[in-house]
């Protein structure tokens, strides 16, 4: 994966790249300043489809009263990184520009940042990048001077995903046999599409007519393609659906419910 960042402000224009810069040199003249407080998409699982997708990072940088946090003097922004640290990173994410930071007094400033995520576009985004990754942020000076600050928490990437049904015949009479289909799948950040989700555990759930929650018939597994199928006797009208928990790289999902007239 293509590390991806721009978070250095020279004289006005958005031109250097923070992880182009020797760690020797970060660490000659690191800017004072310290990372608190961040929250990527309002701390909540970041799912991506097959198009572009923004997500909002907010964070909270304390400095100095003699250090400058204008755009020109100082870079700022979120790092997303796998590996002990951010110095052993083996991958990570930036933002495309520095964070735009306010000043909440002589000393503390909040700060939002966008990470944009861009499935099919070479070496941006792959789909084992999908799961936990760490959350950090990183520092720069006009001058090239770097500051990483790691360990500030952890977030999820995932691959959204999809879920249908079908209950047949459509009526049916009391005692029959219902065939509920379906299939799960999850965008694939490297062809664009949804393909299936196989070898995972769905439960099937039915809402009886009138009633205000499902409750769980039984729970399958999802064969080549995320394929689902099981049967069910028919006995009162009501709603069937598939419902998935999620996985740490793909988020829960429930299919939109099937009736089922049962005479």
């Amino acid at each position: 994966m293509r590390i991806r960042a721009t978070v250095a402000a020279v004289s006005g224009a958005l031109a250097l790249s923070a992880f182009a810069v020797p760690a020797a040199h970060a660490a000659a003249a690191a800017p004072n300043v310290t990372f608190s407080n961040v929250k990527v998409n309002k701390a909540k699982a970041m799912v991506v489809g097959t198009k572009k997708t923004a997500v909002t990072v907010t964070y909270t940088l304390t400095h100095p009263a003699n250090v400058s946090i204008a755009p020109d003097k100082l870079g700022t922004g979120p790092i997303l990184y796998r590996g002990s640290s951010l110095t052993d990173r083996t991958a990570a994410f930036g933002s495309d520009e520095p964070g735009t930071c306010k000043a909440a007094s002589t000393t503390v400033a909040n700060c939002t940042a966008t990470m944009y995520f861009r499935p099919t576009v070479a070496d941006e985004i792959a789909n084992a990048d999908a799961g936990t990754w760490n959350v950090g942020g990183v520092a720069v000076t006009a001058g090239g001077a770097i500051k990483w600050q790691g360990g500030l928490g952890t977030t999820k990437l995932q691959r959204a995903s999809k879920l249908t049904v079908n209950a047949a015949p459509e009526p049916v009479k009391k005692g029959k046999t219902i065939t509920v289909t379906g299939a799960l799948t999850r965008a694939d950040w490297q062809t664009g599409k949804y393909t299936g989700y196989t070898g995972q555990s769905v439960k099937l759930q039915f809402k009886k007519k009138g009633a205000s929650t499902y409750t769980t018939v039984k729970t399958i597994k999802t064969t080549s393609g995320g394929a689902l199928k099981t049967t069910v006797t028919a006995s009162v009208d009501g709603t069937f659906r598939y419902s998935f928990a999620g996985t740490t790289t793909t988020p829960a999902v429930s299919a939109t419910g099937d009736y089922v007239d049962v005479q």
